[in-house]
């Protein structure tokens, strides 16, 4: 997903209040970390409302709290944000923020930092503003299918939302669990949560991502195993099919997303940096400065090409492969950004140990 600040960060569109029916690990369950060379496998939840398609990944335990969220699992952001509702006692929570003793305070497992912040998300056409503060715990992912321990995660408490037309969302309405490759532009403290998993001897710090399952993009959400495997072996980098994309530091930011390439529609074919962004649900943007602005018809046929040569062409449909023009000039944003669709059709592995995106065909 897409955030104003322009570095790495999540556009937040048309995100829904998801607390799904996890199969749900038992409270006083622990899970012993990794100490081998073996990759962790996860399920994840696939999840459609209309042309908005979700995959969201299990939240069962923050700090002490046993908890049952579903969190939106996004390649295009770093870093994981939690509504603090349900997450820390209420009174705790005021319509000024949290409160918070001193530099920080210990509640439910949770440092919270004194730390505030905001993280906006959107562009210049419209901006949704979360308010919170940066805090610590360890996390939970998964369920008694498969579950991983993360210990000691920065993260972002959030006690508000509000959207560009000032209204305050629901609680939960937009926890994402952000596992892109740099830092918070906001919080740079705010990293990818699958950095803080104890790898083990022989495994590379990173994760692949599987094709989704289309046929899994229900009204309720749809458990599909061995999406997710966190942990690379050398294999996965090198014999396994993927492209590989060395990705540019960007200073206190750490590394970019964003790999260069060219989009081709239409008959012209423009320079483009191009993010592969599972937060974003439903439309695919493409950013031309000399091009009119608006939707691509139907049966239009795109094809993306990397510097490292990685091409994927598809066709935009009614109900799928949505792509839309934008200006730069008008959003104040400059990337290219591929909808959850992209996946369905496409593997994505990222290498933190390396400062690597690796991408192939399926």
């Amino acid at each position: 997903m897409k955030v104003k600040h322009l570095l790495f960060q999540p556009r937040l569109i048309g995100c829904l209040l998801l607390i799904i029916p996890f199969t749900s690990c038992k409270k006083d369950k622990t899970v012993t970390p990794v100490v081998n060379a073996t990759p962790v496998s996860l399920g994840l939840y696939e999840y459609a409302s209309g042309v908005d398609k979700r995959v969201l990944i299990a939240i069962t335990k923050i700090g002490t709290q046993t908890v049952n969220y579903g969190s939106i699992f996004d390649t295009g952001s770093p870093g994981m944000t939690m509504d603090a509702t349900g997450i820390i006692p209420a009174s705790m929570i005021t319509s000024a923020g949290i409160q918070v003793t001193g530099d920080s305070t210990v509640v439910n497992g949770i440092t919270i930092t004194s730390k505030t912040s905001t993280i906006s998300y959107g562009d210049a056409t419209g901006t949704t503003i979360e308010y919170g503060n940066l805090a610590y715990a360890n996390v939970t992912v998964g369920n008694s299918l498969g579950s991983m321990d993360l210990k000691r995660v920065p993260f972002f408490l959030y006690y508000k939302i509000v959207d560009s037309k000032k209204n305050q969302l629901a609680a939960h309405s937009a926890d994402v669990f952000g596992v892109g490759p740099g830092l918070s532009s906001t919080i740079t403290t705010i990293s990818s949560p699958l950095r803080f998993y104890t790898y083990g001897t022989g495994l590379t710090s990173g994760f692949k991502l599987t094709t989704l399952n289309i046929a899994n993009f229900l009204t309720s959400p749809t458990y599909t195993a061995s999406l997710l495997t966190v942990g690379l072996t050398s294999a996965d980098l090198k014999s396994s099919g993927f492209i590989m994309h060395t990705l540019s530091q960007q200073g206190i930011y750490g590394y970019s997303p964003n790999i260069p390439g060219t989009i081709t529609y239409n008959g012209q074919t423009i320079s483009a940096e191009l993010l592969f962004d599972t937060g974003t649900p439903s439309v695919t943007t493409i950013e031309n400065r000399l091009a009119s602005v608006g939707a691509l018809p139907t049966n239009t046929t795109v094809t993306l090409t990397t510097n490292q040569g990685f091409t994927y062409t598809y066709v935009t449909t009614n109900t799928g492969n949505l792509t839309e023009v934008q200006n730069p000039n008008n959003t104040q944003d400059y990337r290219t950004i591929f909808s959850l669709d992209f996946f369905i059709y496409n593997e994505f592995l990222t290498d933190y140990g390396n400062h690597q995106i690796g991408l192939k065909n399926n």
